[in-house]
Parts: C-alpha cells; sequence; structure tokens
C-alpha cells in the first residue's frame, strides 16, 4: 500500500486499508456465507457501481452453487448521501422462492437498503439478507439486519477497491481516507 497522499478533485486521502487486510475481511466472510449457505443455492443481489470489486473478490471465495445479478442504486452526490435513492437498473430476474445476499460496497446512512430490501421482500423470496464490505454504525439513519459485515469503520469518507469520490477512485486496489 502506498504511504503518499492522493488527491481526487482536489481533495486528499491518505492510506486506510491495504488490498491484503480487505482480502483477509473478504475471505473470511465468504466462508462465513459457505457455512450458513451450504445446502442452498443463493442468488447474489450485486449493487453497483460501488460493489464490483468486493462482489467479485467475495465470489472468487464462495464454493456453493449460487447465481449472480446486478442492480444499480444510487444515493450519493459528492462524499454526502443525497437522502434520495435513484434506482438506475432494476431487477429483472425471477426472486420468487429464492435465497436472496444483496451485495453492497458500504451502508451508511442505510438509505439504499431501507429502500431496496423491502422491494426485494414484496417479490416473494426466500430469504433477503445484506453482506457489506464495510458499515459505519455512526452513520446509520435506518433499522436495518446486516447479516454479513467484512468491517465496521468509523463515519468518514473512504475512496478505492470500488468506491468513489465523483466517480474517481474506485480502480485503487487499496482503500483511502478523506483528510
Amino acid at each position: 500500500m502506498g504511504s503518499s497522499l492522493i488527491t481526487l478533485h482536489g481533495k486528499d486521502f491518505q492510506p486506510y486499508l491495504s488490498a491484503s487486510q480487505l482480502a483477509e475481511a473478504v475471505e473470511n466472510l465468504a466462508a462465513r456465507i459457505n457455512a450458513d449457505y451450504a445446502g442452498r443455492q443463493p442468488l447474489f443481489v450485486v449493487v453497483l457501481t460501488g460493489g464490483f470489486m468486493f462482489a467479485s473478490d467475495l465470489l472468487k471465495y464462495i464454493t456453493l452453487p449460487c447465481e449472480v445479478v446486478f442492480i444499480r442504486v444510487s444515493s450519493y452526490e459528492g462524499t454526502e448521501s443525497s437522502g434520495m435513492v435513484k434506482e438506475v437498473l432494476g431487477l429483472r430476474e425471477e426472486v420468487q422462492g429464492r435465497d436472496l445476499i444483496v451485495v453492497e460496497d458500504i451502508v451508511d446512512t442505510g438509505t439504499t437498503m431501507h429502500h431496496l430490501v423491502p422491494k426485494l421482500q414484496s417479490q416473494g423470496p426466500a430469504s433477503v439478507v445484506i453482506a457489506t464490505l464495510f458499515f459505519k454504525p455512526e452513520s446509520l439513519r435506518h433499522e436495518l439486519t446486516l447479516n454479513y459485515v467484512a468491517k465496521e469503520i468509523p463515519n468518514d469518507f473512504v475512496v478505492g477497491y470500488g468506491l468513489d469520490y465523483d466517480g474517481l477512485g474506485r480502480n485503487l486496489p487499496d482503500v483511502y481516507v478523506a483528510v
């Protein structure tokens, strides 16, 4: 992991978590999912765009027969949640009677999951659970059950490993925090 600051859109970020630390957290989370879903065939519902790197790495460690679909929702503008969820691309697969695992990059205010989970539940799945890379408990504004959390972090703005700052930083293998 680099030891220097990076600048995105004029904002500075310092190193926070290395790629190896992220890999360990993701592998541990996958082991829990594999154990909990033994004998079942879950459908992983990946929330784009931020969740793509986390989902890719998580699924490499999933040993269960499973399917993967992608949806796109957004509630961010810059470094702040807009408080409004804008669904861009919806789920088209049949989910009735299926075990759904929603894969999200970060849960902070909980607005996205608060909107998405009931929408999924209304389609009659057997279960809906949330797997998130990061959880910011200090920021949570909605009551949610987070079944799988790779890492709890403080209420700081982070970029890298799929997370962005106005479109930049998603490609970074490490995670950086705003200074």
